[in-house]
């Protein structure tokens, strides 16, 4: 029996705690649109697309005006365009992009995803050609999004594919330096990704998902905070808190946002015809004041996150957000935890800018949260070298705690230390952080031979180890010392056991 407090507690969240959904997503399958001819499968996309999605808009504001919980965002996931169009070329595979992009204008929602690739235990042919179209299919795209999973527990990481975004990444920023390098924030590099996610940048549709469904996401940081608020208050009343205090308030407040998220999700599916999925609890925060991650940690008694006791913190929501998700649904999935997007919550940035918040503590931290590196803006003349070492790092952590690890880290062109990058929206903005890259000596060494764009006069690059098996790192000549034993390192890590 739910109690008369408990629903004034949940109106109050839609009014004053920023309760929403924050994305209905719409799963469709392409893989009946496949053909060897693009214009068929670019018919067969736009009508599939337009036969499913043509009443999500209305229909999630219907049913958010029915609850009165806002639907903020709609989108659509679909499935991973380097397999499903595997036989196209490159330029071919832009085309492909850009027809997600009118689709998704068309339909009227806010983002697609599913521009990807799954590469954990190699690359295909279509998979390269899609990995390389990424510069101008990001820079001609507005909404579409691209993930990329690059290693798993099970297959270890494909360290060919880590060197190989590494580069892509640099190479996406560069495409889009008159916007910040905004296309390096729809792209992101995965490890271990679910097949069920429905957030952005990462959400596609797994290849074992029906043919269409209906996934939500729920985001409550605001929610959660002002639960803490008023357990403290009552320490300061005389009550006694304790860490269990703590941990049941997070975890019945996780309850009541993932029964919300849940019952307007199945709303949804049942309006439109389509089965229900899961709902994904992300602690999701926005750049507006009262919605973000970063308030809990200052709300628990730290300075700032990134104060000592900040990944133990984490842990703790991440844990209790997971129990009380899973309390309330019977179909919770996609990541379900806490994300620390650096420039997509204002106290993670006012961390990051003061310096409280390190990238070596952001790196710490993805060791217990549900994504990883996320929203990191970055000077924008990084090596291509040292964004893959950095990937390589996030995903060794994924692999081996068999848990999701991602990473969104925005080049910014012309912009180094210090500088801010402005993205705008829910992205926000984020002032450029991480050492200079004249410190990262150790990986400056290393190389993945670069492809020629279209436009460009240059020519490959010879590869000068063509041993199978073998990773495409390349010591330099004239390095110091270690860096070649570094790239043996690398190479090495690929076949590292489950």
């Amino acid at each position: 029996m739910i109690s008369e407090n408990e629903i004034l507690s949940t109106i109050n969240m839609t009014r004053a705690e920023h309760l929403d959904v924050r994305t209905v997503t719409l799963g469709v399958s392409l893989f009946d649109c496949a053909s060897t001819d693009y214009d068929t499968f670019a018919y067969r996309l736009r009508a599939k697309i337009s036969k499913y999605a043509k009443r999500l808009v209305e229909t999630c504001n219907m049913v958010g005006a029915r609850y009165g919980i806002p639907v903020v965002n709609k989108r659509i996931s679909v499935s991973p365009i380097g397999t499903v169009c595997s036989s196209f070329t490159r330029d071919q595979l832009a085309a492909v992009c850009r027809e997600l992009d009118a689709a998704a204008k068309e339909v009227g929602v806010d983002f697609v995803g599913g521009f990807g690739a799954l590469v954990e235990k190699g690359i295909t042919p279509g998979e390269r050609n899609l990995i390389d179209s990424l510069p101008e299919a990001l820079a001609t795209t507005d909404r579409v999004c691209s993930s990329i999973n690059v290693g798993s527990t099970k297959a270890g990481i494909n360290m060919d594919a880590v060197a190989l975004m590494g580069q892509r990444v640099l190479d996406v920023a560069q495409a889009t330096s008159d916007r910040d390098g905004i296309g390096a924030a729809k792209l992101v590099v995965f490890c271990n990704i679910p097949q069920d996610v429905p957030f952005m940048a990462g959400a596609y549709l797994g290849v074992g998902e029906p043919d269409v469904v209906i996934d939500v996401g729920v985001s409550g940081p605001g929610v959660v905070k002002k639960a803490l608020d008023r357990l403290i208050e009552e320490k300061n009343n005389g009550r006694h808190i304790t860490v269990d205090d703590v941990a049941e308030t997070i975890k019945f407040t996780a309850f009541k946002v993932t029964r919300v998220g849940e019952i307007i999700g199945r709303d949804v599916a049942k309006e439109l015809g389509i089965p229900f999925g899961v709902a994904d609890l992300s602690l999701a925060p926005t750049p507006a004041i009262g919605d973000s991650v970063g308030e809990i940690f200052q709300a628990l008694g730290l300075s700032s996150i990134g104060a000592p006791g900040t990944t133990a913190i984490l842990a703790m929501l991440n844990d209790a957000v997971k129990k009380g998700g899973v309390f309330a649904s019977s179909h919770v999935g996609g990541l379900s935890g806490a994300f620390t997007p650096v420039s997509e919550d204002a106290a993670i940035e006012a961390a990051a800018r003061s310096g409280a918040l390190t990238f070596e503590k952001l790196e710490a931290m993805t060791s217990v949260c549900s994504v990883g590196l996320d929203m990191i803006a970055i000077p924008g003349d990084t090596p291509a070298s040292t964004i893959g070492g950095i990937i390589a790092d996030e995903a060794a952590i994924g692999m081996i705690n068999n848990k999701a690890t991602a990473v969104r880290v925005i080049p910014v062109p012309g912009k180094t230390v210090g500088d801010v990058a402005v993205f705008g929206g829910l992205l926000g903005e984020a002032a450029v952080r991480l050492r200079d890259p004249r410190s990262w000596r150790c990986l400056r060494g290393l190389r993945e031979p670069r492809r020629p764009y279209p436009g460009s006069d240059s020519q490959p690059e010879e590869l000068t180890d063509k041993r199978p098996g073998f990773s495409r790192f390349y010591p330099c000549s004239g390095r110091r010392p270690g860096t070649q034993s570094l790239a043996f390192f690398l190479n090495f890590l690929k076949f590292i056991p489950a």
